[in-house]
């Protein structure tokens, strides 16, 4: 691949026609070599001088050496480390039957900001046995920033894009959200749904969509002043939850 069409994978339109994302930075390198991703061959492009460093590389690796200039032009950060990894949306694939044995979903309904998508990504994977949906007009969750605000937790989490929730209603038959006046998500009944419905940064989830869906409402009990939670958050709080109840 060319290095110029390398350069264009910054933007999604690109990352879909090509099939590939970038993955920067010296932390993120090493997560991805300890996921199950490098079962695909994944192209890194790196300078002699990060290179002549001796860190430990996944032999799997397809090695593309960079001068510094040819480097600061691929990235886009202020002070580029000096390696940005190709890697194939397609080691991403995952079918929806593919599920591990109690596997939980969380349905993310057009969250826009990648810094909060990021910080969902790592509480899912902290605590493990979720798969995280993603409606259409969603960050892109192989957004730089998202995958850099993810520490690399995308690397080892089932991800799906583009999910709508009339596709959800066809794989669940029951859903569980977020209201104030629902039951606290302390009461055990919270820890049995299949899918857990969390909506836009400012507008949540559409009342109609949650009343088609016949969504059971519950809700994170607070004794402060302000009105609502930031939904990376309230996201993390519930799947903590959870995972007390799995564990």
């Amino acid at each position: 691949m060319k290095l110029d069409d390398v350069k264009k994978l910054h933007q999604k339109k690109y990352r879909s026609q090509f099939g590939f994302y970038l993955v920067e930075g010296e932390h993120l390198i090493q997560e991805l070599q300890r996921s199950p991703l490098m079962a695909q061959t994944v192209t890194l492009y790196a300078t002699e001088s990060w290179l002549s460093r001796g860190i430990e590389l996944d032999t799997r690796f397809d090695v593309v050496t960079l001068t510094d200039r040819q480097m600061a032009s691929l990235s886009d950060t202020k002070t580029p480390q000096g390696v940005i990894a190709r890697v194939p949306l397609a080691a991403h694939a995952v079918a929806p039957e593919n599920k591990t044995t109690g596997e939980q979903s969380i349905y993310l309904h057009e969250i826009q900001d990648p810094g909060n998508l990021g910080t969902i990504l790592r509480s899912l994977a902290w605590f493990g046995g979720f798969r995280l949906l993603l409606s259409p007009n969603s960050v892109d969750p192989f957004n730089s920033k998202a995958v850099r605000a993810s520490m690399g937790a995308i690397f080892h989490l089932p991800v799906e894009t583009d999910v709508t929730l009339d596709e959800c209603q066809q794989r669940f038959t029951r859903f569980a959200c977020l209201d104030l006046d629902g039951k606290a998500i302390s009461d055990p009944q919270f820890n049995d749904f299949p899918c857990y419905l969390f909506g836009n940064e400012a507008r949540g989830i559409p009342a109609d969509a949650l009343a088609r869906a016949g969504a059971e409402a519950f809700t994170i009990p607070g004794n402060g002043q302000i009105e609502s939670l930031n939904l990376a958050s309230a996201v993390g709080m519930c799947v903590y939850q959870l995972s007390l109840s799995n564990s």
